[in-house]
């Protein structure tokens, strides 16, 4: 992908300033859009963060999202945010054409700027939680982590791909997509498949922390045969969390993600 920008320049510049923000990138007949962090030059390679929104939403909202956009624009990550189909997803069944349609996004804008391939993360929230499990299990094996927010899939699928690091947020009262709580009460069931098909190692208990002073989490972690998982627990409901992807993305990119 660097070989092309430093080929073509001026073709990519050209390619990416037709649809930021609210304008869309059109693909065959569908949609995504783009958000530019802040102060970019226009040709350091950027990494990227592959958005899957909620049911009921689009890519309008997630690009603006102050809970989602902020914490990429300051932090040198472009922002992509596809449009599912009637405003959902399809993430039931294997062989989802979500799927496909993800990974042409990420073709695409690979043509239009130049993307780091190396620190390709994949995060999405609720419904779309559901999406990014479903791509990372299915097309995964290139993405440097998964960020999934209140939204899991069954912990008995047969993933052929993961990404190198998972890292996962639920809140114990969520009343929309319920916590899903392993036998025995056992709260690090929300990874299970992950901490499975990497061969993970015992449990940490790295104890509470907090991204923002009125949310606390307890976070579980593994060390594994490849990469990392980190399951952060929370008291409240069905939401974003304030600047847990922020925290996420500067604890993976300052790592180099490997």
């Amino acid at each position: 992908m660097r070989w092309l920008f430093a080929l073509f320049p001026v073709a990519l510049a050209d390619a990416s300033a037709a649809c930021t923000d609210q304008t869309p990138c059109l693909l065959g007949d569908r949609s995504y859009h783009v958000r530019e962090p802040d102060n970019w030059d226009g040709v350091t390679p950027l990494p990227v963060l592959l958005h899957f929104h909620g049911w009921g939403r689009q890519g309008t909202l997630i690009v603006r999202h102050n809970r989602i956009a902020s914490g990429t624009r300051t932090r040198g990550v472009l922002l992509l945010a596809p449009n599912g189909l009637n405003r959902s997803w399809r993430f039931f069944q294997p062989g989802s054409s979500d799927t496909q349609f993800a990974r042409a996004v990420l073709e695409d804008a690979a043509t239009r700027y130049p993307i780091d391939p190396d620190q390709i993360f994949v995060s999405g929230y609720s419904w779309g939680a559901n999406m990014a499990w479903r791509f990372a299990c299915e097309d995964g094996a290139d993405i440097a982590g998964l960020f999934a927010i209140s939204g899991t899939l069954d912990q008995f699928e047969d993933c052929a791909t993961a990404p190198t690091h998972i890292r996962q947020v639920f809140g114990l009262a969520d009343n929309v997509l319920r916590f899903p709580m392993g036998p025995g009460e056992d709260q690090t069931y929300p990874v299970k498949l992950w901490r499975d098909h990497k061969s993970c190692g015992d449990t940490r208990e790295d104890g509470p922390w907090n991204a923002r002073s009125f949310l606390t989490f307890e976070r579980y972690s593994w060390n594994c045969a490849t990469g990392s998982v980190a399951l952060d627990v929370h008291p409240g409901g069905h939401f974003i969390p304030h600047d847990w992807i922020a925290h996420q993305l500067d604890d993976l990119l300052s790592s180099g993600a490997q």
